[in-house]
């Protein structure tokens, strides 16, 4: 004799269920969960009734809200790059935590910045008819985006489209008037720029982010007085190029009092090359910088940048795509100033 040692399924919690236990009609339950308005319903009402949803166990039956509603309450993001690096992990974070809120599931696909793994992704989370889609960039360079004809929204975080859409940028350009403030705080009235990107200088449309950050930070630092000993062009922000450009520097014959580096990695070359020279980084050269990534925090001393607000552009994306009607506007998150011991202290 064969005995069924199978475990057998729990029965699903249903709506019948919670308005039976709360002493409520099914009616009133599903007005409730489903967070309907103008439904004349107390909130003790409400709240005894998401309470007994909660003890009974109760889950939403998503495929019937999504033929019921068209939404299927998932969104989708698509990343080129932001999924396999560590320096923006921030910008998966914000949307994860802002789609949580909003009682959504997020879909991930990485395109590795190809575009046929762009356009296969855009088709399969189409087909998945997620409720909106969010681009994040790694780059944020103006991109000719393929395969965005669906009707499915879109929003893009750190990046352009040569066609108009809704997209979410870092102030890059309010970023350096802050840097140039801060150095005017600090009574330095003399600068150098290790890091103007050779790509941008060439094709500034091509790279807003970049652009704007130079434009704030050079037109800042005239309005603040402050004058530029010298500007070292790079073709990749890295440390080891940061290195060479502040050698060159020190090397020349106008030392300046503070240096501004690209980015926190260029930062780190340079750090390397005034310890080289036996200059103590912070205090006989400051040291400002961009981004904030987690080594800005473990140099030493730790560097004063100003953060990337990926997680904040991320949370965003999510407003925007589950608040309404989009518009092709561009919205841009504030890039706050992080202190650590790399300036002199306000004056």
């Amino acid at each position: 004799m064969k005995v069924d040692v199978s475990t057998p399924k729990t029965r699903r919690v249903t709506l019948a269920d919670v308005a039976a236990a709360s002493g409520v009609s099914k009616t009133a339950v599903s007005l409730i969960l489903n967070n309907r308005p103008d439904s004349r319903i107390s909130e003790q009402t409400a709240a005894r009734v998401r309470q007994t949803a909660n003890d009974l166990g109760y889950r939403p039956n998503l495929a019937a809200q999504s033929l019921r509603f068209g939404k299927t309450r998932t969104l989708g993001f698509i990343s080129e790059q932001v999924t396999v690096t560590r320096f923006a992990s921030g910008m998966i974070t914000g949307i994860l935590r802002a789609a949580k809120q909003h009682d959504h599931t997020v879909l991930m696909a990485e395109t590795f910045g190809e575009e046929p793994e762009l356009r296969q992704a855009i088709a399969q989370m189409s087909h998945r008819e997620v409720d909106g889609l969010i681009l994040g960039f790694m780059d944020s360079r103006l991109r000719e985006l393929p395969g965005l004809e669906s009707e499915v929204p879109v929003v893009l975080v750190n990046g352009h489209d040569t066609q108009p859409r809704t997209c979410i940028m870092p102030d890059e350009f309010a970023a350096g008037s802050t840097v140039a403030h801060r150095l005017q705080q600090a009574a330095i009235t003399r600068v150098a720029l290790i890091g103007t990107h050779r790509r941008a200088t060439l094709h500034p449309e091509s790279y807003p982010s970049i652009t704007r950050r130079f434009a704030g930070l050079t037109q800042a630092l005239a309005a603040e007085g402050i004058g530029i000993t010298g500007q070292w062009e790079l073709e990749d922000w890295n440390p080891s190029d940061g290195f060479t450009a502040t050698r060159a520097m020190l090397a020349g014959n106008q030392p300046p009092q503070a240096l501004i580096c690209a980015n926190d990695r260029v930062a780190m070359g340079a750090y390397q090359a005034l310890a080289e020279h036996g200059l103590r980084p912070g205090i006989d050269m400051p040291v400002i910088s961009f981004d904030d990534e987690d080594i800005a925090a473990y140099l030493r001393p730790a560097l004063t940048t100003v953060r990337l607000p990926y997680e904040q552009m991320g949370e965003k994306a999510v407003e925007l795509l589950l608040g309404g009607q989009l518009t092709a506007d561009e919205h841009l998150v504030p890039m706050p100033l992080i202190e650590r011991d790399s300036l002199p202290a306000r004056r």
